[in-house]
């Protein structure tokens, strides 16, 4: 008996990227280390500075080379008590439009006692008709740090791209010692460039970033307030223990620039060199 053909369905699961990391850092006589590293499908980590007695670094590559419906990445990482590890991405993130299912992005971070965790990943670039799903949960201990930085540019103006339709659904959640202390939630959906032009909503930009850091005072959001050369426009606050600055702008170009600014300001962790290439 002949096989069946198999449903249009089960080519498109199989035609899927499915990526996953699984990282533990370790505090030690010399520096952070390497702990655990699991890497499946897509998804790798490198380690540029391994020697580094200082802030471990480490780079996700999506081999992939983008994102679209379907696809799904699950980022585990776990920074033990007196590490610090720094994460950035290769590239900017690209998630393309899809017909039908959702593109997953799933990151949990933790932070032991003492840890110190820069999460600085480039810019997502969204396409036309992009369908993604974000979620981050971050577990700190209470004298933990964290720098949580995330920009999103909606289509290269450079290129004549624009997001007309599409659904971006962005969900972050921060505790510090089982409490939590941060949590939002972005929803943008069908006409995204028209939601965009509104005055309440970026005004025009085509690029958003929010920068968390934890521990943040008045002092850390004032040093940010005192700029006045930003490409777009940036807005800080501080409350309970942390500091949050929220960036607009034109193009990702400017945004790049104004999140450089505003990480340089907060100060208790390096630029990325990828980011200065």
């Amino acid at each position: 008996m002949l096989a069946s053909a198999p449903a249009d369905s089960e080519i498109f699961a199989g035609n899927r990227s499915i990526g996953g990391i699984s990282l533990s850092i370790a505090a030690g006589a010399g520096g952070s280390r390497r702990e655990r590293v699991r890497e499946e499908g897509a998804l790798r980590v490198r380690f540029p500075n391994a020697a580094s007695r200082d802030i471990l670094e480490a780079v996700t590559v999506n081999t992939a080379g983008g994102m679209t419906g379907g696809d799904r990445f699950d980022i585990d990482i776990a920074v033990g008590a007196g590490a610090k590890l720094m994460m950035t991405t290769a590239a900017a993130e690209k998630i393309y439009r899809s017909l039908g299912p959702d593109t997953e992005i799933n990151v949990r971070l933790k932070v032991g006692a003492g840890g110190s965790l820069a999460w600085l990943p480039q810019e997502a670039i969204l396409f036309d008709q992009v369908r993604l799903r974000r979620s981050i949960e971050v577990d700190l201990a209470p004298d933990a740090s964290l720098l949580l930085a995330e920009g999103v540019v909606f289509g290269r103006s450079a290129m004549g791209e624009k997001v007309a339709q599409g659904r971006f659904f962005d969900r972050w959640r921060v505790r510090r010692g089982g409490r939590l202390v941060f949590a939002e939630s972005l929803r943008l959906d069908h006409a995204i460039a028209e939601r965009l032009a509104q005055r309440a909503v970026a005004g025009g930009g085509v690029a958003i970033a929010s920068v968390l850091t934890i521990p943040g005072d008045e002092t850390a959001a004032a040093s940010i307030a005192a700029k006045d050369n930003f490409a777009g426009e940036v807005g800080v606050s501080a409350w309970n223990g942390l500091a949050l600055a929220r960036l607009v702008a034109p193009d990702g170009a400017a945004l790049r620039r104004d999140l450089i600014a505003v990480l340089t300001a907060f100060g208790n962790m390096p630029i990325p060199r990828l980011w200065l290439n």
